[in-house]
């Protein structure tokens, strides 16, 4: 390692260098020329001559290692406190926005901690304990953080009920897709954007409601269901409840059990329709997440793997965004590790199927 935490030379590299140099104040005072000197001790030219110069100077007494280099650093214990003041967060510092730059974490450290950092050592800094450059997570202002975290965002309801009855845990949500598909970033000159054609007059959309299934024991499931949205005055763009009703019971008849649901606040699943299905069938039961807590649903990373599929393709006709649509989903299904991935993030423990 050239340079070490805190900068400069470690105390091994620093005697080595100062070997180097006694041995060709020892050559100077023999009289050896430059050249000869510097192709013997593996060196520059410029070196020996700069060497030369502080030797008829100072004598082999300039010769000697000064010591480590005096570069401000900051200890363990002060990064400690940086990191406190950092998770309060930028707005907290006076900045507009809740971005931490290198320029305003070297802020924080001249006003917190009195010393004086450059940015690429801030840059170095931070790299080694373990912070990176990042893109931040949305997450809504309503957002009842104490309800996340004492009721486990419904999930753990859903766990007990779910073991209790020996059914699956269903998560349902809904999204949906249109012919203008998500940008990603693609390689092009520098100077020249990239450009997709995309059909600008084309308003077709298709909304996917979809279950992530999981029970112990058990292969993880995808259940899916589309709807495609009709061009007709006055007719309905999204799911009703009776479309819900008949995806629980497809889901019901698939699984071969009693499923506890765990979906959010949406009026659809509230609908009194809805909730007297659910009282007259003892294999279904259903919980709802807190509000504004997207993360607790392992269906959002469904879609987000969909979505990424799909960036950046050009689709031609509404039939070609409906196929890429069933085939990346299809894909998912066939996939049940991807299934896990996404349920882990709602705090489940995987527990792998059973082998035959």
């Amino acid at each position: 390692m050239r340079y070490p935490e805190g900068g400069g030379l470690t105390a091994e590299r620093r005697a080595f260098r100062e070997g180097i140099r006694l041995q060709a104040g020892e050559r100077f005072a023999a009289g050896e020329k430059t050249a000869a000197i510097a192709k013997d001790l593996r060196v520059s030219v410029r070196s020996v001559e700069r060497w030369r110069r502080a030797w008829r100077e100072g004598g082999m007494e300039a010769l000697h290692s000064a010591g480590p280099a005096n570069s401000p650093t900051i200890t363990d214990a002060q990064f400690a406190v940086l990191e406190e003041e950092l998770g309060k967060g930028p707005a907290a510092h006076g900045f507009e926005d809740e971005r931490w730059t290198l320029t305003r974490v070297q802020t924080v450290i001249r006003r917190r901690l009195r010393v004086s950092l450059s940015v690429a050592t801030v840059w170095r800094l931070l790299k080694r304990h373990g912070w990176s450059w990042q893109a931040p997570a949305r997450r809504a202002l309503e957002r009842d953080e104490h309800a996340v975290e004492v009721e486990e965002g419904g999930v753990a309801a859903g766990k007990r009920l779910a073991a209790a009855s020996g059914a699956w845990i269903v998560f349902e949500d809904e999204a949906g897709f249109s012919m203008t598909p998500p940008r990603a970033r693609t390689w092009g000159r520098r100077g020249q954007t990239p450009v997709i054609r995309v059909r600008g007059r084309s308003r077709r959309r298709t909304s996917v409601a979809a279950l992530c299934c999981y029970k112990p024991g058990e292969r993880s499931r995808l259940i899916h269901r589309p709807r495609a949205h009709l061009r007709l005055k006055g007719a309905r763009k999204s799911f009703s409840w009776q479309d819900y009703r008949d995806l629980l019971v497809r889901a019901h008849i698939q699984l071969g059990g009693p499923i506890v649901v765990a979906w959010d606040n949406l009026n659809t699943h509230l609908a009194a329709g809805l909730k007297r299905y659910e009282a007259e069938h003892d294999w279904l039961t259903t919980v709802c997440l807190p509000p504004y807590a997207p993360d607790l649903n392992p269906v959002e990373a469904v879609w987000s793997l969909v979505r990424r599929a799909m960036a950046n393709t050009a689709f031609d006709t509404s039939d070609d965004l409906d196929r890429i649509l069933r085939r990346e989903l299809r894909r998912i299904q066939l996939r049940p590790d991807l299934v896990d991935g996404c349920l882990t993030v709602t705090g489940l423990a995987i527990t792998p199927p059973t082998p035959p």
